[in-house]
């Protein structure tokens, strides 16, 4: 049985880890409350320019002046963007990104085609490279506040790689915010554009289809008459829809890194405060083993003595 010394030391450690966790919580629910309203802020303005973009895209129909509709017959080379965090301490944040790469990883390959990875966070860098994956590129540093600069330098990097052939489709692996609670691993295709696509559970209503009103539809079915031209909009329509569909998905992505945190510590602060309870008992058991043993020793001695 451990003493009585040890029992508090034991205490005092799990005591401190309790003064963490607790703390650890309270900063990631308020920093929490910031990033749901920029998460709310943007996705309305996130479906509305894939709406346009899409409407653009099928007027356009196959044009050559837009190499970021270029559709290729077979997929020999595919990107894959990984979204995870800078940091753990965040249950299966992480780890459920991880998992879904690797899956998409597995599907592409079982197609024949090479897959290259990006990631954002470096728990998803690290992660890779201890499995033996390269990493093409990385970007950490700013997951828990992401800016648009950020968004825009990846997805510049990934719609070149799309222009110049050296991929042959781009998809996002992300967690979707939906609570503290909840978090839903998603992944959309970016590129090319005619096949983008979100999958994931959810996903069916983020579809602009749903959400539309009588009025709405009655403009979908009206003859449309673009200045400028479909192809030269799409050109300016285009690199804003991909930055802002990765500014999305790192918007997203941080807020559900903060509220993964906030449950994760929060049940660790729990799980301390449990744990003290048991080690207040257990010392309070050995305590009294100790007067029992005391007792004990002086009862031997007087009977040795009469």
């Amino acid at each position: 049985m451990a003493t009585r010394k040890e029992v508090k030391n034991r205490i005092s450690s799990v005591k401190n880890i309790h003064k963490i966790t607790r703390a650890m919580e309270m900063v990631a629910a308020a920093r929490l409350r910031r990033a749901e309203q920029r998460i709310e802020n943007l996705r309305p303005y996130a479906r509305a320019l894939r709406q346009l973009t899409r409407r653009a895209a099928e007027e356009a129909g196959n044009v050559s002046d837009v190499p970021a509709l270029e559709r290729r017959e077979k997929v020999s080379k595919a990107g894959i963007l990984l979204i995870t965090g800078d940091r753990g301490l965040a249950g299966a944040f992480n780890t459920n990104i991880i998992r879904e790469g690797m899956r998409l990883r597995r599907e592409f390959e079982g197609d024949g085609a090479q897959v290259v990875f990006s990631a954002v966070g470096r728990r998803g860098d690290s992660a890779l490279t201890f499995r033996g994956v390269e990493v093409a590129h990385a970007y950490t540093g700013f997951t828990d506040r992401p800016a648009f600069a950020n968004a825009r330098e990846i997805a510049e990097q990934l719609t070149a790689s799309y222009i110049d052939g050296e991929l042959d489709r781009v998809e996002v692996v992300f967690n979707r915010y939906i609570s503290p609670l909840t978090q839903y691993v998603w992944r959309q295709t970016l590129l090319p554009l005619q096949e983008a696509e979100v999958f994931g559970h959810g996903a069916e209503d983020e579809e602009p289809d749903e959400e539309e009103t009588e009025l709405e539809k009655a403009h979908k079915r009206a003859l449309w008459v673009y200045e400028p031209e479909p192809e030269e909009l799409l050109n300016r329509l285009i690199p804003d829809y991909v930055n802002l569909s990765v500014y999305r998905a790192l918007l997203e992505s941080s807020a559900s890194e903060l509220g993964a945190r906030m449950t994760a510590m929060r049940s660790a602060a729990e799980n301390a405060q449990s744990m003290i309870s048991d080690l207040t008992l257990e010392m309070n058991r050995v305590r009294q083993a100790e007067i029992t043993q005391e007792i004990l020793e002086v009862v031997a001695g007087a009977e040795a003595l009469g």
